[in-house]
């Protein structure tokens, strides 16, 4: 290793970073070749048992649940589902998507377990205990579900009643995007508690931090991530009215006041960089994506791929897969490079906000440390679409005393 790194860890230290990093290394690279022999699997063996299977169940739920049509509350949803649909056929297109959710999830379940579990527990990056574990999962594949039927009902919804249902679902959608980031201060909330970091001495230095960054904020938030993990974090969640400073537990636990001003000073570089820009372009393509999306079921419907028999019709899901599968592909080492310049421009604005280059670098030196970082991963694993730029790099990068 070059003396570069020295200062930050010892050879044993690295020894450790460079085992916990090989099996991650391993799985960056094999992974989109089981991604793509997965959703191949979907499409040539298991698309029609699986849609046989949903139709079979939904029917028998249908018989079982008759009562549902004529109860005074629930036949205004079913009777509401029917007209979206255009037929009653949309309980068997949920538990088709149901199913290819749940298939995948099962079939990842070992190596998520490893690498999310066993393998944390080893290197000391843990702080789950299979209970918590468990429930963090339940929690995540049920809002994995929740998001596989809002699809369905959706987007193939609207496919089948309206011709241009592209614009009519694109639109509105990529309109509520420009501003989601709005409800972001909520979203961890579903796993983590929050609560107001309370009054004194680095409240009182965050606040003329943010007045020196003339940057507004609701308030600054504890994080009790410590029940899961043992990294360190610190963010900036919500927009306007909403906008929050997040610091987790194990931060003000691990880290000085100073250390901490610094962290935050680097947040605050991502809150001053151009945000619309990028906000305007996602939307764009969402409502571009969403045509194409719109072409491909009409090509599909016209082939009769995979036995469909109608436009939209719910066996072509899979095929979406493959497209957002090879859309995200290609398009994680674009944004990667564009993510590591930000960070590398939000490093240069905290330098210029507190003016303390020595107190920077303990705060990257401390959170490499406590997190694990690798200091020179492999060119192909940053090229691939690393969001960070390597800590050895970061630290290099720092102006001299």
């Amino acid at each position: 290793m070059e003396p570069l790194f020295e200062p930050i860890f010892t050879p044993e230290q690295l020894a450790e970073i460079k085992a916990y990093y090989l099996p991650h290394y391993i799985r960056s690279a094999v992974s989109p070749l089981v991604t793509l022999a997965l959703l191949a699997f979907l499409l040539g063996g298991l698309n029609r048992p699986f849609y046989q299977g949903a139709q079979a169940l939904a029917s028998w739920m249908g018989r079982r649940g008759a009562f549902l049509r004529t109860a005074p509350v629930s036949r205004i949803l079913v009777r509401a589902m029917d007209r979206l649909w255009g037929e009653p056929g949309w309980g068997t297109a949920l538990l088709f998507a149901l199913f290819i959710d749940l298939f995948s999830k099962v079939l990842y379940a070992p190596s998520d377990v490893y690498f999310d579990y066993l393998l944390e527990h080893r290197h000391g990056m843990s702080a789950h205990t299979p209970l918590t574990y468990a429930v963090d999962t339940f929690k995540s594949w049920s809002i994995s579900a929740v998001a596989a039927a809002t699809m369905v009902l959706g987007l193939y919804g609207l496919a089948r009643r309206l011709r241009n249902w592209w614009l009519v679902l694109g639109v509105p959608v990529a309109l509520l995007m420009l501003v989601s980031a709005a409800i972001d201060p909520y979203r961890k909330r579903v796993y983590f508690d929050q609560t107001p970091l309370e009054a004194g001495p680095l409240r009182t230095r965050i606040t003329g931090l943010m007045a020196r960054a003339d940057i507004a904020f609701a308030d600054v938030t504890v994080e009790k991530t410590s029940v899961a993990s043992k990294r360190v974090q610190a963010y900036f969640a919500g927009q306007g009215p909403t906008r929050t400073i997040v610091l987790n537990d194990v931060l003000l636990k691990e880290f000085t006041e100073d250390e901490i001003l610094a962290a935050v000073a680097h947040e605050a570089g991502h809150v001053n960089e151009p945000q619309w820009p990028g906000r305007i372009a996602a939307a764009c393509c969402l409502v571009g994506l969403l045509f194409v999306i719109d072409r491909l079921l009409r090509l599909a419907a016209a082939r009769r791929w995979f036995g469909t028999t109608q436009f939209a019709d719910i066996r072509t899901l899979p095929l979406l897969s493959v497209l957002f599968f090879l859309l995200m592909t290609t398009a994680k080492p674009v944004s990667g490079a564009f993510s590591r310049e930000r960070e590398r421009e939000a490093d240069r604005y905290a330098l210029r906000l507190t003016g303390d280059t020595a107190t920077f670098r303990q705060m990257l030196v401390k959170a490499a440390r406590v997190n694990k970082m690798d200091p020179e991963p492999p060119r192909w694993v940053i090229l691939k679409g690393m969001s960070h730029p390597p800590i050895g790099e970061r630290v290099a990068a720092l102006p001299g005393p």
